[in-house]
């Protein structure tokens, strides 16, 4: 009888093979469990949740709000017309005979679209037009206007643009060059710095996000430390222990970005009446647009992702440092 029993013990204490589909189920709740815990944590913490989700947002907000500004002023910039133009002011020993045969020899060049020649008197007229002071240009002795030729490229690049204006300077019966369209390039070049000004901020204020959860995650795991010292002891693996962390730091880079998406649209409607004002005095009928509801998800969503990488981070440093004796 003793022998049976003895058996039957081993039997029992024989390590039991758990089967794929069991572990599968026990990880999946073991996740729902800590999500829920996790949140459940955050919730019973109102004030101090959500001063981590209001530094959060607002240094998601930042490069966020810039980027909206960006886009808004580059429509502005689609919407402005880019005549990819040069005006020549002729030489004053050019006559209109000379002037019409140059013409003509630059219509003839490949990258011209168009070339169209103005006399020194439609010129004269359009300036008078333009200007109101017909009477005082009538007493003028003589007209001191050159005759002009407007070139239109047929290509509007930069690089394209400016060797054709070289060329066209060098030409005898050309006087002067004049790009109508260099202030246009110049508002690009400014938006191409203002971007990249916007993404080294913006990579600044996500390492900043990445500390603050770090922080966060790092007194959390202090004020849990007896309950890791357990967990351990009854031989939790470390990714069994650092999983309700991990989820913590997700729900604080969830509502941080979730206030950064709030902080945006905020401002985006403060400001839409006086741009809207200010576009009317110019005649347009410019909108200002803030983020979508998928910008808006997106943008929680990243703050998720950053708080995810920063409670990764805490952990992965400060979890070593508790053993059990």
């Amino acid at each position: 009888m003793a022998a049976a029993d003895g058996r039957r013990a081993q039997r029992q204490a024989r390590p039991q093979r758990v089967r794929p589909i069991e572990r599968w189920r026990s990880w999946r709740r073991h996740h729902r469990q800590s999500a829920a815990d996790s949140l459940a944590r955050v919730l019973q913490q109102p004030t101090a949740s959500l001063l981590t989700w209001m530094v959060i947002g607002v240094a998601l907000a930042l490069p966020s709000g810039l980027w909206v500004a960006l886009d808004n002023a580059g429509r502005v910039g689609k919407t402005l017309d880019k005549p990819a133009t040069l005006t020549l002011f002729l030489s004053d020993a050019t006559d209109e005979a000379a002037a019409r045969a140059q013409a003509a020899s630059l219509s003839e060049r490949g990258d011209v679209r168009s070339v169209i020649f103005r006399t020194r008197e439609a010129a004269l007229q359009e300036f008078a037009a333009d200007s109101g002071m017909d009477d005082l240009l009538e007493g003028l002795a003589e007209n001191p206007l050159p005759h002009l030729l407007i070139v239109e490229a047929r290509d509007d690049s930069a690089a394209l643009l400016g060797q054709l204006e070289f060329e066209l300077a060098a030409l005898p019966t050309v006087d002067e060059v004049i790009v109508d369209a260099l202030w246009l390039r110049r508002l690009d070049a400014l938006m191409s710095l203002a971007r990249s000004a916007v993404t080294f901020l913006a990579a600044l204020l996500i390492a900043a996000v990445v500390l603050i959860v770090g922080n966060t995650i790092r007194l959390t795991i202090e004020g849990r430390r007896d309950e890791v010292l357990i967990s351990k002891l009854v031989g939790a693996s470390d990714a069994f222990v650092r999983r309700p962390i991990l989820y913590t730091g997700l729900w604080y880079g969830f509502g941080g970005g979730a206030c950064a998406a709030l902080l945006v649209a905020c401002g985006t409607f403060i400001l839409r009446g006086p741009v809207a004002a200010l576009a009317a005095t110019y005649d347009s009928r410019f909108e200002l647009t803030g983020l979508s509801l998928v910008d808006s998800l997106q943008l929680a969503l990243f703050g998720a992702g950053l708080g995810l990488l920063g409670a990764w981070l805490a952990a992965a440093r400060h979890l070593r440092d508790i053993e059990p004796d």
